[in-house]
């Protein structure tokens, strides 16, 4: 949780309706709040973009054509958008409370985790990408830091399509088409070619578990062209070769 008690935004009141009541986390893209829904007296999150894209059109516009697609999925592995909208300067999502906190934080505290605890986790994460992408949505950006854990153990994939919502702010690939994602979980045709689909979030899926059992991603370098290059031009090395022990049916998972 961010630790900063003041921010400006706290005690606003978007479109009448979502009272921002405690910054929870803030990033380069968004802001998150919990907020009072004053309509439905509930308590939610609202995710606030950064000001430099509430300022963009083209972003604004993709926002509100990924949060209406989102707000369609209803699965409990993925965290539930019920509204968005732009007031006093603000574009909002909002969106379902998940207190808790991140698989990145986990693997912070814990270095890496077992066979067992790892499955735990990217069982559910892939039973909430499978749900997306039977409805045709695409995550295009699955990290740690998009998967929730809540108080009770419960497992969340977050930010479905804000990243291609982004988009237009990003990186563009080699051959011109844009980069969605972030460099160390992105698929070889994300960075050859600009296209993302349900096989890059199975990829993304891959490296995390990697990760999970190993304490990093496979490939690391210098540079995010150097983290791509090797996602391109390597094959995704067994976690067993750095973590003895591991079964050689997850080194096939992962692999794959």
């Amino acid at each position: 949780m961010d630790t900063v008690v003041t921010d400006p935004a706290v005690g606003l009141v978007l479109e009448g309706r979502y009272r921002l009541e405690e910054r929870l986390a803030r990033g380069g893209m968004s802001t998150v709040y919990a907020a009072t829904d004053l309509r439905l007296h509930r308590t939610v999150a609202v995710k606030v973009m950064a000001e430099h894209l509430a300022h963009d059109p083209a972003f604004v516009d993709r926002f509100t054509r990924e949060a209406r697609a989102t707000a369609m999925l209803s699965h409990v592995n993925v965290v539930s958008v019920s509204d968005q909208g732009a007031d006093q300067g603000l574009v909002f999502l909002v969106m379902e409370l998940v207190r808790g906190r991140t698989l990145r934080d986990l693997l912070q505290a814990r270095g890496r985790l077992t066979v067992g605890e790892a499955f735990a986790v990217l069982e559910p994460v892939l039973a909430g990408l499978t749900a997306a992408h039977r409805a045709g949505i695409a995550h295009r950006d699955v990290k740690p830091e998009n998967v929730l854990i809540s108080t009770d153990g419960q497992v969340k994939v977050a930010d479905f399509g804000l990243a291609r919502a982004v988009a237009g702010t990003g990186q563009t690939s080699h051959t011109g088409g844009v980069l969605i994602g972030t460099v160390a979980y992105l698929s070889p045709e994300q960075l050859e070619r600009g296209r993302s689909d349900a096989r890059s979030d199975v990829y993304a899926a891959g490296i995390m578990m990697y990760e999970l059992l190993t304490g990093h991603p496979p490939y690391q370098g210098d540079t995010a062209l150097a983290v791509a290059y090797q996602h391109v031009h390597h094959d995704v090395p067994a976690p067993s070769a750095e973590v003895p022990g591991v079964p050689w049916q997850v080194d096939e998972l992962v692999t794959r």
